[in-house]
């Protein structure tokens, strides 16, 4: 048989190379494969995320982009389950191009070398892309791991006080309250407490309320201390913050009678002081928005409340001391989210990078709402979404730019394990400089010594 010339050989080998894999660098000369891997699945979890893939991101990306077809990898499994698939497909180098992640595990998979930051896979023009004017910086720290930006936020949250305006009326603190310190808040509990109020302060604690007493209490209390459970590549140890943290959970459960110790240790407490709430039996209570959009919602809340909109008032956590908190801040707060990455060993990175920052921009972030009031990453749709909706607005508008995020490490779950022990052990009688030493023992064992702790 006759063989073609060697001019002739490279042609046909160069035509079959573009027809099965694209250009590789994403030109969009030749038809191109991107997938999208996301925990989402129509008729099962997260269904409305990935009917917004198939039906609005897919076709309208493929509307400006014609030589290229868009897959759906979708799940419907375990998180932890999803993120084993993830970190399986990226330790062999496969999967989808543009990957949802839970922000938690960011800086996990980037120190396993999973994922890479953006500038690096999608080119210069990452840093070029509008979306970032329209995401607030203290936001995109959802997506940033040691400084370098891995992921886009999508949608995200903060955490608040709420407070029984009912209830403040009746201890004849003002309607609009905003604490400037801590020590407005014990004072408003104190008269709250004078006034007859069962439970003036819910502050999660304990073990039983798990990662809502570490999100909700602990980390928002140490960032408005001036420090955050990790930074700089070490965790924060038994140092000063840390101690007036657990000081604020002593002066509510120390036998003050401002916090109900009881509540904190019962496996569905957290559930029981959504219904005291509801009932007028707390002032106080921190938690994240979801608790205003979906538990006393007054329609179909978790425990509704008719009055919602009339009878509850929200504020900014202080810091310890005007100007104390992370950053040098008056006020903090506390946020999660998912974000969403490239793979590093994407074939079409550039185009990769076009998909992601498509999936990201105004029209597609408002496309995914469908109409509902809810918090995004962007302040351009959040400027236009959230009007109906002013406690929304307010965590938009006056929280997000303040917050922060949980470390997206391994072993922050068992960091937050200890963390929750020992407000555990406030409430069970302890003093915080006891159970700060025994937290700083226990950390050691959990990051690998001293060497690792600051403080």
């Amino acid at each position: 048989m006759r063989l073609p010339s060697r001019p002739a050989l490279i042609g046909v080998i160069a035509a079959l190379a573009l027809t099965s894999c694209g250009t590789g660098g994403g030109s969009g000369e030749s038809s191109v494969t991107l997938t999208i891997a996301a925990n989402s699945i129509e008729g099962g979890k997260n269904a409305e995320s990935a009917q917004w893939i198939k039906q609005w991101v897919i076709p309208e990306f493929e509307k400006s982009h014609p030589n290229v077809k868009v897959l759906f990898q979708g799940s419907g499994v375990d998180d932890e389950q999803y993120k084993t698939r993830i970190a399986l497909d990226l330790k062999s180098r496969t999967g989808a191009d543009v990957i949802d992640l839970d922000g938690i595990w960011v800086g996990e998979f980037a120190q396993a070398g999973y994922i890479k930051p953006l500038t690096e896979v999608g080119g210069a023009t990452v840093e070029q892309w509008e979306g970032w004017a329209q995401i607030p910086q203290a936001v995109q720290g959802l997506g940033i791991f040691d400084g370098k930006k891995y992921g886009l936020p999508q949608g995200t949250d903060g955490r608040v006080l709420f407070y029984n305006k009912t209830l403040f009326q009746k201890a004849g603190l003002p309607a609009t309250w905003q604490p400037a310190s801590w020590r407005d808040i014990i004072d408003a509990g104190t008269r709250l407490k004078t006034a007859g109020v069962p439970t003036p302060i819910q502050l999660n604690a304990g073990t039983a309320m798990g990662e809502a007493t570490t999100m909700q209490g602990l980390l928002p209390l140490l960032a408005g201390a001036g420090a955050e459970v990790y930074t700089g590549g070490k965790w924060t140890g038994a140092a000063q913050p840390l101690k007036d943290a657990l000081g604020f959970y002593q002066q509510v459960y120390g036998g003050s009678g401002l916090g109900d110790p009881k509540l904190q240790q019962e496996a569905k407490g957290r559930d029981k002081s959504f219904a005291q709430f509801a009932e007028g039996k707390i002032g106080i209570l921190a938690e994240s928005d979801y608790f205003w959009r979906s538990v006393i919602e007054p329609q179909a809340g978790v425990a509704p409340m008719k009055n919602r909109d009339q009878a509850v008032g929200y504020a900014k956590i202080p810091a310890k001391e005007p100007g104390g908190g992370i950053r040098g801040q008056d006020f903090v707060s506390m946020s999660g989210g998912a974000v969403r990455v490239l793979n590093p060993f994407s074939k079409n990175p550039r185009l990769a990078w076009d998909l992601l920052a498509f999936m990201h921009s105004a029209a597609a972030t408002k496309a995914q709402l469908a109409g509902q009031a809810r918090i995004s990453a962007r302040t351009d749709v959040n400027d236009e979404v959230l009007t109906a909706d002013p406690m929304l607005k307010y965590i938009a508008d006056e929280v997000l730019p303040i917050t922060a995020y949980r470390p997206g490490v391994a072993v922050y779950s068992q960091v937050s394990t200890a963390l929750q022990e020992a407000t555990a052990a406030v409430v069970a009688g302890r003093s915080p400089d006891q159970a700060a030493t025994a937290y700083q023992s226990t950390l050691e064992g959990i990051v690998g010594g001293a060497a690792n702790i600051s403080g």
